[in-house]
């Protein structure tokens, strides 16, 4: 069963100012990856539950087309708004039903999306849509994000960021599990694919102000889930973690920017020849 999250404008809207993309290094590993198994041209890539388009962005430049999709109108709206790029397309559709034919797809990419899906179902129909050769890459990083500032002594810091991840854990989705890492490594066992590869500790560090880092814990589902149920109490929550945070830095803006490390992981398979 797909699950659906994420549809309302201004939820969509704060998707794309605070959501994070991967970074140039992980996008080369996933093309390094294609190139291995499968060689270029780079013709068609599809970016699956695109969201916003961020990552869509990041596989322009490497493909002479690219289409991201999505089940939500308001994210796909906001994707278009950004959208430049004359080889970017982007279609309404579920994950598990993509408007392409069989065996022309170069690369099929879920950035933060997979766990989303109806797994088996989305599996089934990259397998169709994938040219022989062609590779599927599963990326997505933990909420267990780490903050580090000059000066300032990162483990009190850090129990702060921790309290706050604690204080959303009961919002979490049941269909996520406990974490939904296991959900990509049930995929690694699943996918009957020869060649695959799989990394759960992949460190990237990008500097933020601290706003934009409230923003983008903001942005996740769990604390969507509570400031859905309990408006007051989700913004008491944001309030008290933004404040005790600038007490730990000695400052008085949110504006600060802080380093905040994510931790990735991704699972990436090429779809044999034969196949």
């Amino acid at each position: 069963m797909a699950y659906r999250l994420f549809e309302g404008k201004q939820h969509a809207s704060s998707y794309w100012r605070y959501r994070i993309s991967p970074s140039d290094h992980l996008i080369q590993h996933v093309l390094d990856f294609l190139e291995k198994h499968k060689g270029r041209p780079f013709e068609l890539a599809v970016d699956v539950g695109c969201g916003s388009g961020q990552g869509t962005l990041l596989l322009a430049r490497h493909f002479a087309s690219v289409v991201g999709t999505d089940v939500s109108p308001a994210q796909l709206e906001v994707a278009l708004e950004h959208a430049k790029e004359p080889n970017i397309t982007y279609k309404q559709c579920g994950a598990e039903e993509l408007p392409l034919a069989d065996s022309s797809v170069d690369l099929v990419t879920a950035m933060s999306a997979f766990h989303w899906f109806d797994r088996p179902r989305f599996l089934e129909e990259v397998h169709r849509v994938l040219k022989p050769r062609g590779c599927l890459a599963l990326l997505n990083y933990t909420i267990d994000m780490e903050l580090s500032y000059p000066d300032c002594c990162s483990h009190s810091l850090n129990q702060v960021c921790k309290e706050f991840y604690a204080a959303l854990q009961p919002h979490r989705s049941p269909h996520l599990g406990v974490s939904s890492i296991n959900l990509y490594r049930e995929a690694l066992e699943t996918i009957p694919y020869p060649h695959k590869e799989w990394q759960e500790c992949l460190w990237d560090r990008k500097t933020m102000p601290l706003s934009s880092y409230m923003g983008l814990v903001e942005s996740f589902s769990s604390y969507q889930a509570l400031l859905r149920d309990d408006p007051q109490e989700a913004s008491r929550l944001s309030q008290d973690i933004c404040h005790r945070l600038m007490s730990v830095m000695k400052v008085t803006s949110a504006e600060t920017e802080v380093v905040v490390a994510v931790k990735y992981y991704y699972l990436l398979a090429c779809k044999p020849q034969d196949a």
